[in-house]
């Protein structure tokens, strides 16, 4: 019975060591394995070559072995490397199958068929490589080829076809150092200096990194239309001035916070858009509508992989370029010059619509950058200008909202008129220039800038810009029927539009729950911000039969004109386009040095007063005007310009507004 049970122990001993053994041994090849396909996925190419068995590494040295990954996973675009075995692993032969995915220039690439054998060296288990393991196909003999195939980046163009941003031929100046060298080297470097309002220690750098001197050394890029520039330039013995391809804008400073620019990729832009096929050499859109529109424009790469072996050819992948996207925008490139160069630089924005399609014609931020600036070069005196400025030029104002000062009494008086609480045939009568509803408001008072003299209606409210009177209504809607007559303009809503705009507000916390801030808001101080393109849209609605459009900007998609509010009861539009229109008409209106001979236009001047209390002295104000033409109606333009105090308030925006509305509706 004894002997019995130890030959039992004795034979469970040897079957434990015979499993354990087994068990120990698949773990060190699922150990070999998982670490090779770790160090893969990584691109640790190091790592991988320290897995090797000896005589691998004897076969190719860790510089080649490196160098040859290196150079033909990253010509082939390799992101996102997955090894994926295959099948049981066979414990005799040790050889393991598997495939390898990726993203590649030709788009996800899955390649199959690989085989790694494993050989035991010192209790460890060792790699037997060859160059199959970089492709299976592959033998020594081969070449590994990848050809590019690069995707044109599409145009983004104004309504009538003229490019904004386009794919063209710009020039690269440089030098030939064995032509440029010789006793006059620092009179010449100088005059280069000068003529590109560049540094001398710029051009000295750029020299003395070049190690070839016959090899071309690259300083700046230059527009073609820098004519003069290249005629001097070429005067210099040892200059070269080559062709280059490149991402080319048309409309200068008017265009730069709308259109944008595009610049190379940057680790952070790389990694939130891996899955993008993306690449470091990559360029993406940097702000404006080439960043906006990045996914339609930027077309997709395409290349070819093979395995070259004499005449033939092992394809890998292959994928044809896809050419980006050509954007169509409603922009108006001239008025949209015109806009500019009547803000003069000025901080503000202005933003025109056509009121009865929705088409976005301008949208303008003062002051601007040429976005050809980020792809030539930021001469001296540039540099200066953006830093005297605290670069202002990269500080995108029409999508900003403002307070509206007086251009929400349109909205005070639609709503006003639509819910019964204003009759216009009605005078009101208000005495002198300030007023309070009743005691309980403490010493705070609406104050109005005219005091007619008489009962006001409607309509003189409205041309005097009487800030009483539109107080009252605020009061007598209640804020209940305010807010929902706002809500009829898109106030407080986001706005469905291609290009981010922030959101408008009826007050800080979307709610008004205080006497004195109702009152403030029907004339334009409480707490109402709006973009300069949503009061444009407000006063659309005017030359539209009370009805705004769904605003469009990029007229390849939204073909289709659709109306987004019905903000004014169509038996009210009449007696507010006579309203508004005596702002500019009537000689004792508000805006009456707007007045165009032969063009009736309604519209509005507006006062932002940004101060801390009623009695602060120290604050800004922001001058506003607003206006639409009324008879066949073409344009809705709204323009705001910050620090207007003490030159002139609105005053000093009506004769800019004036100007574009005769150049546009007369041309």
């Amino acid at each position: 019975m004894r002997i019995k049970k130890l030959l039992l122990l004795g034979i469970g001993i040897i079957t434990s060591a015979i499993i354990f053994s087994a068990c120990s041994k698949e773990n060190k090849v699922e150990t070999t394995f998982e670490g090779y396909k770790k160090a893969w996925g990584e691109k640790n190419y190091e790592e991988m070559y320290n897995m090797l068995s000896s005589d691998s590494q004897k076969y190719i040295s860790k510089e080649n072995f490196v160098s040859r990954y290196e150079n033909i996973y990253s010509a082939m675009g390799a992101s996102n490397i997955s090894v994926n075995s295959e099948g049981e692993k066979s414990e005799k032969s040790l050889e393991i199958t598997f495939s390898l995915s990726m993203n590649s220039i030709v788009g996800p690439l899955e390649i199959k068929d690989f085989k790694l054998t494993l050989i035991k060296e010192d209790k460890d288990y060792k790699i037997k490589w060859d160059e199959t393991l970089i492709l299976p196909q592959m033998s020594n003999i081969d070449k590994v080829r990848v050809e590019n195939y690069y995707a044109k980046r599409g145009n983004i163009l104004d309504r009538n076809g003229v490019p904004l941003a386009t794919n063209d031929i710009i020039k690269s100046v440089g030098i030939h150092p064995i032509k440029f060298k010789g006793e006059d080297e620092k009179e010449k470097i100088s005059k280069i200096a000068q003529i590109l309002d560049i540094s001398e220690s710029y051009i000295e750098d750029k020299l003395n990194a070049n190690k070839n001197p016959d090899h071309f050394v690259s300083i700046v890029d230059i527009l073609p239309s820098d004519s003069d520039k290249i005629k001097k330039l070429l005067e210099v013995k040892g200059i070269q001035i080559n062709d280059k391809k490149s991402r080319v804008y048309n409309g200068g400073e008017a265009v730069g916070s709308l259109v944008g620019y595009i610049g190379s990729i940057t680790k952070e832009e790389l990694e939130k858009n891996k899955d993008k096929e993306y690449t470091p050499s990559s360029l993406i859109g940097k702000a404006g509508l080439e960043s906006v529109y990045e996914e339609k424009l930027k077309g997709q790469d395409g290349g070819y992989i093979y395995i070259q072996r004499g005449n033939e050819k092992i394809d890998i992948g292959k994928r044809e370029a896809k050419n980006g996207e050509d954007i169509k925008l409603s922009i108006d490139l001239g008025l949209q010059q015109k806009i500019y160069g009547e803000m003069n630089k000025e901080k503000g924005a202005s933003t025109a619509v056509n009121p009865k399609t929705g088409e976005v014609l301008a949208m303008v931020s003062s002051p601007s950058y040429d976005p050809n600036v980020f792809i030539t070069y930021t001469s001296k005196t540039q540099k200066e200008s953006f830093e005297k400025s605290e670069k202002a030029e990269f500080n995108n104002r029409f999508n900003d909202v403002y307070s509206p000062g007086s251009t929400i009494k349109l909205i005070t008086a639609a709503v006003g008129l639509n819910n019964g609480v204003i009759d216009p045939s009605a005078s009101i009568d208000i005495k002198g220039k300030q007023w309070q509803k009743d005691g309980s408001w403490g010493g705070y008072k609406i104050t109005r800038v005219k005091d007619p003299g008489r009962p006001v209606t409607l309509r003189d409210a409205i041309k005097y810009s009487d800030n009483i009177y539109f107080g009252q209504v605020a009061l007598n809607l209640g804020y209940d029927k305010f807010i929902e007559g706002a809500k009829n303009f898109g106030i407080g809503e986001e706005l469905d539009f291609e290009y981010p705009i922030d959101k408008s507000q009826i007050a800080n916390e979307n709610k008004i729950d205080k006497e004195i801030l109702l009152g403030d808001t029907g004339y334009g101080q409480g707490q109402v911000l709006m973009s300069p393109l949503h009061v444009a849209l407000a006063y659309s609605s005017l030359g539209n039969n009370g009805n705004i459009m769904k605003p469009r900007l990029n007229l390849s998609e939204n073909k289709n004109p659709e109306v987004w509010k019905k903000a004014i009861n169509e038996n009210n539009v009449n007696v507010l386009v006579d309203g508004f229109s005596a702002v500019i008409n009537d000689s004792d209106g508000t805006a009456s040095d707007i007045k165009l001979p032969g063009i009736n236009i309604a519209g509005k001047t507006g006062t932002a007063e940004i101060k801390k209390t009623q009695e602060d002295k120290t604050g800004t104000e922001n001058g506003w005007f607003v206006g639409v033409n009324t008879d066949n109606p073409r344009i809705s333009l709204s323009m705001v310009i910050e620090n207007v105090k003490d030159r002139g308030g609105s005053h000093f925006v009506t004769p800019k507004v004036k100007n574009i509305m005769e150049y546009y509706l007369k041309k």
